[in-house]
């Protein structure tokens, strides 16, 4: 028979275990110390204990060990993801594990235009603070223009290579399914026109038929005359700012296609999948002459003398405009 003495040892050991019991289970669902909300990034490969300290030490938990401890016996803590999360403020140490074991999150892109050129894109993502680590300028023509999505902390140069390899992709398949008789001959070559025809009109329905006329140029051997590769000597693509002096024109190098016959050496800015789909299906088309319309976009013309008529029209609108 137990003595009143030990009964009431007895007694304060359940209520000791009670007690801890209460406060094991109590404390994984209780508030947490997070006084805001906050972004949290749980790094690749990352282990249970080395994520517990991170959240310590970003004052989300209050206790490392506590939340390890409590994370595998409740489940789950195998499961954690790499992401960045956003936690909110007083998030439970259970509500904690639940958005890192989830597939909610953090979505960032980077969004690089048709036409970006390559000055333009490293620029880009060195300005992104997410990202890590320096980039060189790609080579131009190397990058698909698209949206990107990308990790905090990633580094740029890991982002730059997914951006370099679309570009590998798409052109391998949209060369596959080229038409017939085209006065491009390589993957390459493709690029570089289709990098003139991205910045000789804004209007994507005039894609095909401006490939159409530089490609009627070329295999008649005339000069592109393509105002856009007088200016990429110049600004390596950036927006020139002014008109175009007439020694500019007359400059001799690899990209001015006012005083040398074919393609430049290389291309003048990124094309887009729309501007390479154009070269490789350009229009069936007779023009040879193009100059702007007044509308953003073009007449075409097949012999000098239209082309000529077509070019006092659009004086006769810069005089209207009051530009002359």
């Amino acid at each position: 028979m137990m003595s009143r003495r030990g009964c009431g040892l007895a007694a304060v050991l359940a209520v000791a275990v009670l007690l801890t019991l209460w406060s094991f289970f109590g404390g994984w669902y209780a508030s947490g110390p997070l006084e805001k909300d906050q972004n949290f990034v749980v790094p690749n490969g990352a282990s249970l204990a080395v994520v517990a300290g991170q959240l310590e030490e970003k004052g989300v938990v209050r206790s490392a060990s506590g939340f390890a401890l409590r994370a595998r016996i409740f489940g789950g803590g195998s499961g954690i993801k790499a992401g960045e999360f956003k936690i909110p403020a007083h998030a439970s140490p259970s509500r904690v594990l639940s958005i890192i074991c989830s597939d909610d999150v953090i979505r960032r892109f980077v969004m690089i235009p048709e036409g970006m050129p390559s000055i333009m894109v490293q620029e880009r993502l060195m300005a992104v603070p997410q990202l890590t680590g320096d980039v060189a300028v790609p080579k131009e023509g190397s990058v698909l223009p698209d949206s990107y999505a990308f990790d905090a902390g990633e580094p740029r140069e890991a982002v730059l290579r997914r951006m370099q390899a679309a570009m590998r992709r798409t052109l391998e398949e949209l060369w596959a399914k080229r038409g017939p008789d085209l006065a491009v001959k390589t993957p390459e070559e493709a690029v570089v026109l289709a990098s003139i025809v991205e910045k000789e009109t804004g209007k994507p329905e005039e894609r095909r038929q401006v490939a159409g006329l530089y490609s009627n140029r070329l295999r008649k051997g005339m000069l592109l005359q393509a105002d856009p590769t007088i200016i990429y000597p110049i600004t390596q693509g950036k927006p020139l700012g002014r008109r175009i002096r007439q020694s500019e024109i007359q400059a001799v190098n690899d990209y001015n296609t006012y005083t040398m016959t074919g393609l430049p050496k290389h291309p003048i800015t990124n094309p887009g999948k729309a501007s390479i789909e154009a070269v490789l299906h350009p229009a069936r088309t007779g023009a040879l002459y193009m100059v702007a319309d007044g509308s953003g976009g073009h007449a075409f013309a097949d012999t000098l003398e239209q082309h000529n008529a077509n070019v006092a029209r659009w004086f006769a609108i810069r005089r209207e405009r009051g530009e002359l």
